[in-house]
């Protein structure tokens, strides 16, 4: 085994995970740590985890899968290096608290995995595999994501997180629940035997120098009511459970499991999971699926301490010994007894653990520097660059704690982007920080920020990456990573950190933002969608904007197969940075239907600029910017609407208000205050936003004045909502109970149950081409009992599955109407779906 290359490629893999703290991970002796300010308590934390080298994976298909207690209770609780594989990102969910959805909801369920592990002490990592919505089997799923590549991504991270144990959240039954699920499962068990075979996979031996890793058991971690099949005794137990009580207290850390466990999963916010804390005993279960047994703990027969590496016993005592007299009120006095435990540790050779070692090279720093009380920082002036630009750095370096007689010297900084280092030089004193100015330049090929699985085009069941090692890292590396090395004692300590911007916010207070690379211009196209009737020629509004002045060049709009776009270019000039130039073009669809995408490019002093730009900000996740290539849908389609007005009360966000602005209706947002049946007589329609009646507390006082205003001669359109969290019983005018009904086959066959009515007649006579081209799913949440006043529009269904009639539900309620839908508008209106559309329309002119 190649060590070295295994190590090398190790780090790459995981030079992200360097920036989060002492809880990441390190592969490689040469890795920087980066600073972290711990208590004294987590100081003395880290000392005792640096005792353990047990390593866990737990393995699941989504955010929100992982069981965040059992993390808590071996990061926090063991000092084991604890890892979640989530094989997707989740961007085929919902999202209770925006519109974002698709590849912006992936980047929000991504960074909310990321202040979760920050909390629980785990190491995140993702498979290529897309959520590509949910699934009721696993060979659905299979066939979706690519079963092969996702397997080796599986068997990759095993054999670069090397766990001595597995652990999946999900059964291998089929059937049972989401299909995401289950194959979760099936991928770990295949992964758990393939890691170790040298003919699985071999590019990653010998393209990517890594090496293979047997695993030695997995198991099933699950609730007894869940466990299904298997061998069980004669008293009815199961011969393979075992069971953990995960339900402890760290009085380090000043809580239990179950309380770190809450925080944790209260970040996945997008999914609505705040929890509460479980304080006290809990058990979780297990079986053993594969591997050598076990009968008291995971990690029966595992060595977990120092004995386990060749001439490390005495490291292992020396530890205890450090950390037996950590004295937490004077943490720096410990910085004798650690510097010659690295000494040590450096000289101990690595052998077939060089992952754990460099690991616990970099833990130990970790530990050196919070005693130490050290801070660095990089800080520029803006946090945008353009490629090729020149940084204006200051840097700082300042130590508060050092016991007298021992030296801390600022060598060296390094920019490994650039290749240019500085040479600061400075003695540290106590609590007087040291400064330094640098410039240091963004090399031009340095491509925009964005994140990595979506540079390119992927499929719908998996992501693309170019890079094999970046395969699995949580988000993109450093835009420009800095490296500050100290010499102490005689010995170089190297420290992370990264060029950022520091705001001063007069609400947030400081605020933190990592330096991005942008272009010289963004474009955009005012409108994301456009609706065209057949032939017709619209003026459409492209959007320049300088990050840098000055800026001039062309940009034109490229037009797809069919579709026509005038003028051929225009020119434009910005003299600042910030500034923007609206250009106008006249676009031409085809006279039959059609559905395409404009794209946007720009020519400025030789460079060529085609993204637009994206920012995510939520006060519970670090702000996210995508620049994916610019581009606007255009759908040619014969759309008629009765009406003009309709009142829209939002829910947990979507993008169906402004969809039915582009019908051609006024649409006006709605409030608590606006929900009186004189205020909504003014609409031609009422529509609910998705999950309104989950998320509005005011709902249930308002539901009376919508029954009125549609006995009286409105419209009010609910859409889908879950069984979960209702906060009225008032569902509709009449007796209607919502189910977890859905058909996620979004081809599949739609049945006209009555086909005269206006909801499928009028003004759009809709037919089997209105059901093709949908994304994702039909429905969800379906009715599945209703008052005999409601008529049931439509059926559909899952292949193998019943009918489901409560997709689209019309009561004739007075002299107005009452529509509750389960169907996905909220996906397929801001997709550009034309019967939809089409439906929709129908659905808002009833009664006209």
């Amino acid at each position: 085994m190649d060590v070295s290359r295994l190590a090398r490629t190790a780090a790459r893999f995981l030079q992200v995970l360097t920036m989060g703290g002492l809880t990441a991970l390190s592969c490689a002796h040469a890795q920087p740590v980066a600073a972290e300010a711990l208590p004294a308590g987590a100081v003395l934390q880290e000392l005792e985890a640096f005792g353990q080298f047990g390593r866990i994976l737990y393995v699941a298909a989504h955010p929100d899968d992982e069981n965040t207690r059992l993390l808590s209770y071996f990061a926090k609780g063991r000092g084991f290096r604890t890892g979640y594989l989530s094989l997707t990102r989740g961007d085929g969910g919902q999202n209770l608290i925006g519109s974002e959805l698709r590849d912006n909801l992936g980047v929000i369920r991504t960074q909310e995995l990321l202040a979760a592990r920050r909390i629980d002490g785990a190491v995140q990592f993702f498979s290529r595999a897309n959520d590509f919505g949910f699934s009721k089997h696993p060979d659905e799923t299979f066939r979706i994501w690519d079963r092969q590549a996702v397997l080796s991504d599986v068997v990759r991270t095993i054999r670069i997180f090397r766990p001595d144990v597995m652990v999946t959240r999900f059964s291998v039954e089929p059937g049972i629940t989401h299909g995401h699920h289950t194959a979760s499962a099936i991928l770990a068990g295949e992964a758990f035997r393939l890691a170790a075979d040298p003919a699985a996979f071999p590019e990653q031996l010998i393209r990517d120098g890594l090496s293979v890793w047997q695993v030695k058991r997995i198991a099933w971690n699950s609730f007894p009511a869940a466990m299904r099949g298997g061998n069980r005794g004669r008293d009815g137990g199961d011969a393979l459970t075992l069971q953990l009580d995960t339900g402890g207290y760290n009085p380090l850390l000043g809580e239990s499991f179950g309380e770190i466990a809450a925080r944790s999963r209260t970040q996945h916010k997008s999914q609505g999971f705040g929890s509460v804390a479980i304080r006290g005993s809990a058990l979780d279960y297990f079986r053993i699926v594969a591997g050598e047994p076990a009968t008291r703990d995971l990690f029966d027969g595992v060595e977990t301490g120092w004995k386990r590496i060749p001439g490390g016993e005495e490291i292992g005592i020396g530890a205890k010994a450090v950390a037996s007299g950590f004295d937490p009120r004077n943490p720096s006095a410990s910085l004798p007894g650690l510097l010659a435990l690295r000494a040590k540790l450096a000289a101990l050779p690595v052998g077939r653990e060089a992952v754990r070692l460099a690991d616990k090279r970099q833990q130990l720093d970790g530990v050196i520097f919070a005693c130490l009380g050290i801070f660095v920082e990089t800080v520029v002036p803006s946090a945008e660059v353009a490629p090729g630009e020149k940084l204006d750095l200051r840097l700082r370096a300042l130590i508060r704690n050092r016991p007298a007689g021992l030296a801390v010297r600022w060598t060296t900084v390094r920019f490994p982007a650039s290749g240019e280092t500085l040479t600061p030089s400075v003695d540290l004193a106590v609590n007087q920080p040291a400064e330094q100015a640098a410039s240091a330049e963004v090399p031009k090929d340095t491509p925009v920020s964005t994140p990595y699985w979506l540079r390119e085009p992927g499929t719908e069941g998996l992501f693309t990456v170019a890079d094999p090692n970046s395969i699995g890292r949580p988000e993109n590396p450093p835009v420009f990573p800095v490296e500050h090395s100290f010499e102490i004692a005689g010995q170089t300590l190297v420290l992370a950190d990264r060029a950022v911007q520091v705001i001063d916010d007069p609400i947030r207070g400081e605020i933190r933002r990592p330096l991005q690379v942008v272009p010289p211009i963004t474009l955009s196209f005012t409108q994301e969608l456009e609706l065209f009737a057949p032939g017709a020629t619209r003026t459409l509004s492209l959007d320049v904007t300088a990050t840098r002045g000055p800026a001039a060049g062309n940009v034109r709009v490229e037009a797809p197969q069919g579709w026509t776009s005038a003028p051929a270019s225009r020119a434009f000039r910005l003299d600042d940075a910030g500034t923007r130039g609206r250009f106008v073009f006249s676009v031409t669809a085809p006279k039959s239907a059609s559905i395409g995408k404009l794209g946007a490019s720009a020519e400025i002093d030789g460079a060529h600029c085609q993204t637009t730009r994206i920012d995510i900000r939520y006060d519970h996740i670090p702000a996210q910017l995508l620049q994916p290539a610019a581009q606007a849908k255009v759908v040619s389609v014969e759309l008629a609407i009765l009406g003009k007005t309709v009142g829209y009360l939002p829910g947990a966000g979507d993008l169906v208000a402004e969809s039915i602005g582009r019908m051609g209706y006024t649409v006006t947002i709605l409030g608590s205050a606006d929900l009186t049946v004189d205020r909504l007589k003014t609409f031609d329609a009422v529509v609910l936003g998705v999950r309104a009646l989950n998320t509005r507390s005011d709902i249930g006082a308002s539901m009376p004045a919508l029954f009125a205003y549609a006995e009286q001669g409105g419209t009010v359109i609910c859409q889908y909502n879950t069984t979960h969290d209702l906060q009225t019983e008032a569902l509709a005018p009449f007796p209607l109970t919502l189910s977890r009904d859905r058909v996620v086959d979004e081809n599949a066959p739609v049945t006209l149950i009555v086909p005269d009515h206006p909801a499928v007649t009028t003004p759009n006579r809709l037919t089997d081409a209105d059901f093709a081209g949908w994304v994702q799913e039909r429905g969800l949440y379906f009715p599945s009992a209703w008052d005999d006043r409601f008529t049931p529009i439509l059926s559909c269904a899952d292949e193998g599955e019943p009918a489901r009639k409560g997709a689209l539900l019309v009561a004739k309620h007075g002299r107005g109407y009452f529509v509750y839908t389960g169907l996905s508008f909220f996906r397929e209106l801001p997709a550009g779906v034309p019967g939809a559309y089409r439906l929709f329309a129908n659905l808002i002119s009833l009664g006209k």
